[in-house]
C-alpha cells in the first residue's frame, strides 16, 4: 500500500510506506543511556540512542538503528527532514517497502 500504513493518524503514523522505501518519523533523544524505543511522542516513534548530537553522529547511528531493524544495510538510510532537530524523517530506500515496513513495526514496537 502506498501512502501511510495504517493511516497517518493511530499507532502507525510514524511509518509511511512510500514507492521508493518507507519514511520513519522520529523523535530523537540523543545522548541517552542505551539505544531503545521509547514509545510515541505524538505521531513520531521516540528513539533513544547513546550517540551525541555532534558532527552528525546521531543522525548516522539513527540511521543505523533504523536500518537495522528493517534489516536493511545503513547506505540505504537517509535523513530527509530534521538534520538539526530532535523531531527527523528518516528515509529507507529499498525494493520491497511493504516488507521493510512490517520488519519495523515489528523490530521496534516489539522493543518499545
Amino acid at each position: 500500500m502506498v501512502g501511510g500504513v495504517g493511516g497517518r493518524d493511530g499507532e502507525d503514523g510514524w511509518l509511511i510506506v512510500r514507492r521508493t522505501g518507507v519514511e520513519v518519523r522520529v523523535r530523537l533523544s540523543p545522548k541517552s543511556s542505551r539505544d531503545r524505543v521509547d514509545g510515541l511522542y505524538g505521531d513520531r516513534l521516540k528513539v533513544r540512542l547513546t550517540a551525541p548530537p555532534v558532527d552528525g553522529r546521531a543522525n548516522e547511528a539513527l540511521i543505523r538503528f533504523l536500518a537495522k531493524a528493517a534489516r536493511l544495510p545503513p547506505s540505504c538510510g537517509r535523513v530527509v527532514a530534521g538534520t538539526r532537530n530532535r523531531s527527523k524523517t528518516v528515509l529507507l530506500e529499498t525494493e520491497t517497502p511493504e516488507e521493510a515496513a512490517v520488519r519495523l513495526r515489528s523490530a521496534l514496537i516489539r522493543s518499545g
